[in-house]
């Protein structure tokens, strides 16, 4: 699909595989999807500007690259978004965390909002918004939603797996902002989870269930 790109080198592919296991225990799933995050995370930047500096190292003067001033800011989606980006956030500790909170309401499938909070130059920079899956998009629709309503205008979206029908969902409404993911798996069943899946991430990372 336009606009996707699956990422699907061998160490992600079989993380994510350990992800899947439904025996693995709380920590350890947190602890995989923290070490996903740091391997999506070096895609999706993967085409941030470099620029020309002059450094010294210990034997000699260089000409060397550095990162052209693009500032970022990460997006998790509340819960499992925060196990997530905290492997992102080892590679960029600079980058700013933008917080959105949303669920999904069990009978519509509606995404309902209960906490926004995220910086006030949001216009100025890349905003990578993180969430373990994208089903039926409903939450990353208004997660898009609420970040441009803010001012954000350049948007990228990573997640572990992602349904057909979420990505169709997602390019159609917001076709500029682009998806990594590392896989898109056959569909949803009758109550909007992905299959085969992985499960309520949240529930999983945090042992709520």
């Amino acid at each position: 699909m336009e606009g996707v790109t699956i990422v699907d080198h061998p160490l992600v592919q079989h993380k994510l595989t350990l992800v899947r296991d439904k025996s693995i225990s709380t920590k350890s799933f947190r602890e995989l999807i923290k070490e996903i995050g740091m391997l999506l995370c070096y895609e999706v930047t993967r085409d941030l500007p470099l620029t020309d500096t002059v450094i010294e190292t210990p034997l000699a003067t260089m000409h060397s690259a550095k990162i052209a001033g693009k500032k970022l800011v990460f997006v998790p989606m509340l819960r499992a978004g925060t196990t997530f980006v905290d492997g992102m956030m080892d590679l960029v500790p600079t980058a700013r965390v933008a917080h959105i909170g949303l669920y999904r309401e069990p009978q519509s499938f509606a995404a309902v909002e209960y906490f926004f909070k995220s910086p006030s130059d949001l216009s100025e920079r890349l905003a990578i918004v993180v969430t373990p899956v994208v089903a039926t998009a409903n939450t990353a629709v208004a997660a898009v939603d609420r970040l441009k309503e803010r001012g954000a205008k350049d948007i990228r979206l990573a997640c572990l797996i992602a349904a057909p029908e979420g990505l169709e969902r997602l390019r159609g409404l917001h076709p500029d902002v682009h998806i990594w993911t590392a896989a898109v798996d056959e569909g949803l069943d009758d109550n909007g989870f992905i299959l085969p899946g992985l499960g309520d991430a949240g529930d999983r990372a945090y042992g709520t269930r």
